[in-house]
């Protein structure tokens, strides 16, 4: 049998996206949007010697299997395919296409997988973590995220808002959620390139702090806020957020970095900003977060996304996260979901990266540039579905005598 019509049958047959194989065949509609194309053997022993998803990212990452066209109309199996582990006699096929077990040999993995040492959410360990999803190159994400430079959940008034001003509006909730002004004292845990930490001094007069352990972060922050001329009122620190140890602060907030904490070290992140927030003042933590408490935490071991996007990653529910905020001593007030914004920055990001994907291949390579087209549309694709989460949680600390410092009606808009 033709490998393409192979490949067909495996999918499922009647696709509505083409796929091309190295030994000429062809199969599925004439005008797909989106052709698979299957240049090398050594896909399939990827796929045969890491049978699932572990195999076919593999596969993809190094180019043996390519995506011509819509990246969209490929995800569009996701629901009709959700599990990509093969049974055993569709397995068998592809060993016979590549000439019997004999042919079925290991293929080194390609050099963007990861594989971290050392205990899990241990400081340096996290550091790992850190380095391999952010210290790729500041340029490719300026070509990704644009001139904000902001990596998490915008939000949008209308779906045509530019990205630019969906960021800022982001960026003003939540100072407005934190009720920031003039003099106060902000910190932002996780601050990536500074672009909260510079909205809350140029627009509510505050003294602020990030802290990133990304020094490639933290060095374009420091610079975009010399530039920004707010260099008086803004500090960026190449720390983590266990060793920030200056309190107390007016209001925290933690945008888009809560995924990197762990389970296990829920009470100590919470526990921490506790002790650096003063009485009355808040803590604003944005965060992904999982649907169903049945499920696990942590990213699957073996799986696309913990292998070559956020090692050592996890999400959470968000009932168990306000109740592990509660039990560190905080009392939780406001909880919005931002599920539907975050598709539409993560289409917006993929549309960027389409654009000068040229530009990103020069700057960080073919195959890192595809494992991020992969995963942002990916992930686009999983919070339209609401299989992936987004919550803002705004929290107060529980002080005698039940005083929150709140009004009767906060009004955040």
């Amino acid at each position: 049998m033709a490998l393409a019509a192979l490949v067909d049958d495996v999918l499922g047959g009647d696709l509505a996206i083409a796929v091309e194989a190295y030994d000429g065949s062809r199969s599925g509609p004439v005008d797909a949007a989106a052709t698979l194309v299957i240049r090398s053997p050594d896909a399939l022993r990827r796929i045969v010697t890491a049978p699932g998803e572990l195999g076919l990212a593999r596969a993809y990452v190094s180019g043996d299997l390519e995506l011509q066209g819509s990246i969209w109309a490929l995800l569009e199996l996701r629901d009709r395919i959700p599990d990509v582990q093969l049974e055993p006699k569709m397995m068998l096929r592809l060993v016979h296409e590549l000439g019997g077990w004999r042919e079925v040999r290991p293929v080194s993995p390609p050099a963007e997988e990861v594989r971290l040492r050392g205990r899990r959410h241990s400081k340096s360990r996290d550091a790992a973590a850190i380095s391999h999803h952010y210290d790729v190159s500041n340029a490719f994400y300026r070509l990704v995220l644009g001139p904000s430079l902001t990596y998490s959940c915008a939000v949008w008034h209308d779906p045509d808002d530019t990205l630019e001003a969906a960021q800022a509006n982001k960026y003003e909730l939540i100072c407005r959620k934190l009720d920031l002004k003039p003099g106060e004292r902000l910190l932002d845990v996780g601050c990536g390139w500074g672009g909260m930490v510079m909205h809350a001094a140029q627009h509510h007069g505050v003294n602020a702090v990030g802290v990133t352990i990304s020094r490639q972060q933290a060095e374009l922050a420091e610079k975009r806020v010399a530039e920004a001329g707010l260099s008086d009122q803004v500090q960026i620190r190449v720390q983590d957020y266990r060793e920030v140890a200056d309190g107390p602060y007016d209001g925290i907030s933690s945008i888009g970095m809560f995924e990197h904490v762990g389970e296990a070290r829920l009470a100590e992140y919470f526990g921490c900003l506790r002790r650096l927030v003063r009485p009355e003042g808040r803590l604003l933590n944005h965060g992904i977060s999982r649907p169903a408490r049945n499920e696990k935490a942590r990213l699957p071991r073996r799986s696309f996304i913990n292998r070559y996007v956020f090692p050592d990653g996890e999400l959470h529910e968000v009932g168990r996260v306000i109740s592990i905020t509660q039990d560190a001593g905080f009392e939780v007030r406001h909880v919005e979901s931002l599920r539907e914004h975050y598709a539409l920055t993560l289409r917006r990001w993929v549309a960027n990266l389409e654009e000068h994907w040229d530009e990103a291949v020069a700057e960080v390579g073919a195959p890192r540039a595809r494992v991020w087209r992969l995963y942002m549309a990916g992930s686009a694709v999983n919070f339209e579905a609401g299989r992936t989460q987004v919550h803002q949680a705004l929290s107060v600390p529980r002080e005698p005598g039940g005083r929150s410092g709140l009004p009767l009606r906060p009004r955040f808009e």
